[in-house]
């Protein structure tokens, strides 16, 4: 059955006008480009697509060679990194990571791996691009009427843990809490889904026992629970509790658990594992429909978030890449890239989380200065990155990287593309 998506228009993310009620055809040409099967995947050796054997291998040996210097448990590493945070204990699941791992992909084909890349580890914030892409199926499906609507619309009441709400909102029943919406408060009322996707919403107050301020809290405590709220869609800030907000407004309208909607109609399709796990909290375990479902979380901050393997990340690095087509079936509507790598007014770096855009800032820099300002990348902390970069048809993950190694790497990889081209 044809699926459409309709999109009303997204004035604060200053993307181009699109109002869409098409079908899902893709028009182009990926659909005739190889895509892998499920339990296999093709190699080819660098000449066949048209790189430098040299230059892969020189590239494969730096990212061996730079390994991250964070501690290898993950837990260890959540502490060092976020260790002044007030109540920045782990509440969800960790895992000891292994050494340097990663894969780059041409043209859909793997041309060279290092590391184990089936082995599952954390990911860290790459889980907000799988949660970005929830929320684009729903938009697609119709659950959500526009990226414009305010979440407060979509919000039914929810039994939080106690102590989770915002704050001036009385949840104070006879004998305990009452459920609540979490977009009551006069400024949390006004935030839209396109504020929350940007990380522009500056949603306030706690959930799952985090508070809003409690992540990456300014060195000034007085300032904590005083400073004024910027206008929703006016202000980047990066923050985990925000992200959770938005999974769990997702988990609402898709009234299941989104793991299972992510497997359905993306990790499946596109032939993923079967070890891939998308994990919440001990607490965040909700009632839905007389049925108890765990709202994921968007990241690895306090625990959970996505655990995957490097191949599985390549997997949707290409989903993502080749626009939601998969062997000629738009698994997500082409339009929905348009949006997420498309920059807001408050970050022209950054899309829909978590798209980090390669356009150059108000200095004329890029991100990345060795590669192309088209491409993206979707990053998580250790770094894990899975870079897509449709000017050269590539995919590159690496895992466990230091971040200012990054550009390197990523030269030495399009330099053996580019050094092929000139000998040619």
């Amino acid at each position: 059955m044809a699926r459409s998506l309709v999109r009303t228009g997204l004035s604060r993310a200053s993307a181009p006008s699109i109002a869409l009620g098409l079908a899902s055809v893709w028009t182009g040409t990926l659909d005739a480009q190889y895509v892998p099967e499920r339990g296999a995947w093709e190699t080819r050796a660098p000449a066949e697509v048209g790189m430098d054997a040299a230059g892969v291998q020189a590239a494969v040996d730096f990212a061996l060679a730079h390994e991250t210097g964070v501690a290898r448990d993950q837990e260890l590493s959540q502490s060092q990194s976020f260790g002044r945070e007030p109540m920045g204990h782990g509440i969800g699941p960790f895992k000891v990571r292994a050494g340097p791992a990663g894969v780059i992909v041409r043209n859909g084909y793997i041309v060279a791996e290092w590391g184990d890349t089936k082995r599952v580890d954390m990911t860290h914030s790459v889980t907000k691009s799988f949660l970005s892409t929830m929320v684009g199926l729903a938009l697609e499906d119709g659950l959500i009427g526009s990226l414009d609507d305010t979440v407060r619309e979509y919000m039914a009441p929810i039994d939080v843990p106690e102590g989770d709400g915002e704050p001036g909102v009385d949840r104070v029943g006879f004998g305990k809490p009452d459920p609540t919406t979490m977009f009551e408060s006069e400024h949390n009322r006004r935030i839209t889904w396109d504020d929350l996707l940007r990380q522009t919403s500056d949603w306030e107050g706690t959930l799952w026992g985090k508070p809003d301020w409690a992540d990456r809290p300014d060195r000034d405590a007085s300032t904590w629970l005083t400073r004024d709220r910027h206008d929703p869609g006016t202000v980047f800030e990066y923050n985990d509790t925000r992200v959770n907000i938005l999974a769990l407004a997702a988990t609402g309208v898709w009234r299941r658990s989104l793991p299972e909607v992510l497997h359905e109609r993306v990790m499946g399709p596109i032939g993923a594992s079967p070890t891939w796990r998308w994990n919440g909290y001990e607490n965040s375990w909700i009632t839905l429909d007389g049925r108890r479902v765990q709202a994921v979380s968007g990241g690895g901050h306090w625990g959970g978030g996505m655990f995957i393997s490097a191949r599985d990340q390549a997997r949707f690095g290409l989903f993502t890449l080749r626009r939601g087509n998969w062997d000629g079936s738009q698994l997500l509507h082409d339009a929905w890239f348009d949006l997420a790598t498309t920059p807001g007014p408050a970050n022209g770096r950054y899309g829909f989380m978590n798209y980090f855009l390669n356009l150059p800032d108000e200095d004329g820099e890029k991100r990345y200065p060795s590669a192309p300002e088209q491409a993206w990348a979707h990053l998580g902390n250790g770094t894990n990155m899975v870079y897509c970069d449709p000017v050269h048809d590539l995919v590159v993950v690496a895992r466990w990287i230091p971040g200012g190694d990054i550009d390197e790497l990523l030269g030495l990889i399009i330099g053996s593309i580019e050094d092929v081209a000139e000998n040619d």
